[in-house]
């Protein structure tokens, strides 16, 4: 099996993990891990040859733009007390956890090497937290928070990770420095970030076409990544500011066909990246196998210690931090979405699994130092991460589930309900609106006007029933019957009609261009 033949496998079971995950309830990230190790067991099946510095400009840049279609610039900023608690605060204190236990069961290890194992290992990884906690029923203001984390908590990793690594390899190391480093990254990107959101918004209006538009998104975050890092600035800090400026910005409430198709397509792209992302990981095994290799007891206790400062850290952080940011909160009039209760934190203590991000960076570390001398421990270290991301993605993966059921964490659904209900009379009090401003202007008949008042009513009907009074609500529903009939009927009426039209494109002298056109209008009509 070559290098090729191995994508396109892990690219399949990106695809059938995610019905398996469903059957099984399993995340798929965790079943994706699971398969790439049962796959770097079997001797057929290549080490994996993908260079190490190209896995975060390939896979982070998609990933991280297809999970900031899922939440907004108003809620970063509502949650920005909560996430600088995790995403930077947190970041500092795991690093200097970790280094401090590594350098202390280690031998002979510097405190700079340590400190860059330290910082891969830091960052939860957004998209395990969100594939996980997602489709766990959690609350709202659980997730928000776990994303945001998981999406700001890269950047600061990611660069005391370069720092770390230029002390190991010069063997000098400054602070000022660092801090200076920090800060110009941080810059860099957000101007970066702005200035491809802001080009990327107009060129999208002058393209126009749906599928130009949506191909264009496909380019954006890899240039906004791309030219932030060629300009020593954070490729994923500049990424995510171009995606909350387009998230803003690029499409209007009338781009209905741009909104759905793109949406469409993201997921699909969320859907094998990740996948793929995360049987890498699982390919990984193959190589801390040989590492370990007549080592076994003392690399394992190296890596439970590491395992359980990661792990214990994010617990001893959250209780107070969550403690004072909700004296905070009752103190303040904000909107935040924080933990409720401590059953809460504890769920967010154990969705803090490691993944795409900590294995391109010890992939990353380099193998030589400055003065020719092979990086201290380099292998040891690439086991020891490897230990730490299987334990969480796979024993908290695989128990986030039964404790989040044990505590009874769930959504609130009355809130969610009672949101939509609101929701749903704004857009009815909004239709209502414009047509008595069109009434104004257009000499519009009373029987149209009557009718049309009644759709403006049944806008926020479909979208909350339960808004209607009980005959309206009779009648909607009796209605609604009515209408899944009528839909049945036609929609097998159609199907026929498009049996027929394909049919024509096997005949002699048919015109595949006429036919797909045709199959188009009918593909359109299906969906009214």
């Amino acid at each position: 099996m070559n290098q090729l033949a191995l994508l396109f496998l892990l690219l399949l079971g990106a695809v059938v993990s995610v019905p398996l995950g469903d059957r099984w309830n399993l995340p798929a990230p965790v079943l994706m891990t699971l398969g790439g190790m049962a796959l770097a067991l079997v001797p057929p099946v290549p080490d994996v040859a993908f260079p190490p510095e190209l896995i975060l400009p390939a896979v982070l840049p998609p990933l991280l733009y297809a999970a900031v279609q899922r939440t907004s610039w108003r809620q970063f900023t509502a949650n920005l007390r909560p996430i600088l608690l995790l995403a930077v605060a947190l970041v500092f204190v795991t690093t200097a956890a970790v280094a401090l236990v590594v350098d202390a069961v280690v031998p002979g290890l510097p405190l700079a090497a340590a400190v860059a194992l330290g910082a891969l290992l830091a960052p939860p990884d957004p998209v395990a937290a969100t594939a996980v906690a997602g489709r766990l029923g959690l609350p709202r203001r659980l997730v928000s928070v776990l994303e945001g984390e998981g999406l700001f908590n890269d950047v600061t990793a990611i660069v005391l990770y370069h720092v770390a690594v230029a002390a190991a390899v010069s063997g000098t190391f400054s602070l000022p420095g660092a801090v200076l480093e920090l800060v110009l990254s941080a810059v860099v990107a957000v101007v970066v970030g702005l200035a491809i959101g802001w080009a990327a918004n107009r060129l999208m209006g002058y393209l126009g076409d749906p599928t130009l538009q949506i191909g264009l998104t496909l380019l954006v975050p890899f240039v906004s990544y791309l030219l932030a890092e060629e300009l020593h600035g954070s490729g994923v800090l500049a990424v995510l500011v171009t995606a909350l400026f387009l998230a803003e910005y690029a499409l209007g409430a009338d781009d209905v066909t741009a909104r759905l198709a793109g949406t469409t397509f993201w997921e699909i792209v969320d859907t094998l990246v990740t996948g793929v992302a995360f049987g890498l990981i699982g390919l990984e095994l193959s190589q801390v196998l040989d590492t370990a290799a007549g080592r076994w007891g003392e690399l394992l206790g190296w890596t439970a210690a590491v395992a359980a400062a990661v792990v214990l850290v994010r617990l001893a952080w959250l209780l107070p931090a969550t403690r004072l940011t909700k004296r905070l909160h009752a103190r303040r009039d904000v909107d935040e979405e924080i933990p409720t209760s401590w059953r809460e934190t504890v769920v967010m203590w154990w969705s803090g699994m490691r993944g795409v991000a900590s294995v391109a960076l010890v992939l990353a570390l380099p193998l030589r130092t400055e003065d020719g001398s092979p990086f201290p421990a380099r292998d040891e270290l690439v086991f020891i991460a490897f230990g730490v991301i299987l334990f969480t993605l796979v024993v908290q993966g695989l128990t986030l589930p039964r404790l989040v059921r044990a505590l009874g964490v769930e959504a609130d659904s009355e809130a969610e309900e009672a949101y939509e209900r609101h929701l749903a009379v704004r857009a009815a009090k909004a239709a209502r609106r414009r047509l008595r401003e069109i009434e104004e202007v257009e000499d519009l008949p009373d029987d149209l006007v009557d009718q049309l008042l009644h759709r403006a009513v049944e806008i926020g009907v479909r979208i909350s029933p339960d808004l209607g009074e009980e005959e309206r609500r009779e009648d909607h529903a009796q209605r609604t019957s009515r209408l899944r009939r009528l839909r049945r009927v036609q929609g097998e009426m159609l199907s026929a009609a498009r049996h027929e039209v394909l049919a024509a494109r096997t005949e002699p002298g048919a015109d595949p261009e006429v036919v797909d056109r045709v199959l188009r209008h009918l593909d359109v009509r299906s969906l009214r």
